[in-house]
């Protein structure tokens, strides 16, 4: 993976040995590399990151100067597990997946990172290698930080590196909640929680996350989730619009969570 963080040919190449293959692919055999994007990073881009937005000004010149802005196509793999090095990626536009497999070969999903977030955090602060894979599964673009600015950064401005701290807190706090959820016997009612996950960011969604994306995050199947939401549809609790998923219901969606909603659902 360390030459997809370097300037490549303005074409996509495909990488075959980086991952493992799965039932139903969101990290499947066959991923793509990101597209290195030739034109500068604006330091405009800096400021819709809370990491980065609060910085002197020349600082962020400085920062922009040492990034690369990347296009990746849906699937590309944007980190990869067990390597070091990769640096800090900040999500301009789509959607990403930290994924992992479990020992019997099965995708488990762990988070997903949207625009103004960032990935890769871990690796900078403790220099081991990365724990999972991070794959686009939306068309989206990133901009990427080396390491060695990116931990120069840490050490030299305390107020970014309480940031980042504040950020691995929320990582941890997220992965309690995670835990809690898959404890859940009803998959409507991991559904529910996985939703109004996503409803923090708005009622409408963009980019939103496949069936498939959101039952590897709640330990189901493809299926399982696909007739659940036609039940969450056919009550117009939620509407999907594309890529665009529109929550409407997140009251209904709260009283299936904590049980004092039942609907009908299958694994």
């Amino acid at each position: 993976m360390k030459d997809a963080i370097l300037p490549m040919r303005a074409d996509v190449r495909l990488i075959t040995e980086s991952m493992r293959s799965s039932a139903f692919g969101v990290c499947g055999r066959q991923s793509w590399v990101m597209l290195a994007l030739s034109m500068a990073v604006h330091v405009n881009f800096l400021s819709r990151f809370p990491l980065l937005s609060e910085l002197p000004s020349d600082l962020k010149e400085r920062l922009a100067g040492c990034m690369t802005r990347y296009a990746l196509p849906r699937r590309a793999l944007a980190l990869e597990k067990g390597q070091g090095g990769q640096g800090l990626g900040f999500v301009l536009d789509g959607r990403l997946q930290g994924v992992d497999f479990t020992p019997d070969g099965r995708e488990a999903g762990l988070y997903f990172v949207g625009p103004g977030d960032y990935y890769g955090e871990l690796s900078v602060v403790d220099g081991r290698e990365a724990p999972e894979y991070v794959v686009a599964i939306a068309k989206s673009e990133i901009l990427h930080l080396p390491e060695a600015h990116a931990r120069a950064l840490l050490l030299t401005h305390p107020a970014a590196a309480t940031a980042l701290a504040r950020r691995l807190a929320d990582r941890v706090r997220e992965g309690i909640a995670q835990r809690n959820v898959l404890a859940l016997p009803n998959p409507l009612q991991r559904l529910a929680a996985q939703l109004l996950a996503l409803a923090r960011e708005g009622r409408e969604v963009e980019h939103a996350p496949t069936h498939q994306e959101i039952a590897i995050m709640i330990n189901t199947t493809r299926e399982t989730v696909s007739r659940n939401f036609q039940v969450l549809v056919s009550q117009g609790v939620v509407k999907r619009d594309g890529e665009r998923l529109k929550i409407q219901g997140e009251e209904l969606l709260r009283a299936l969570l904590e049980g004092r909603q039942t609907g009908s659902s299958a694994e």
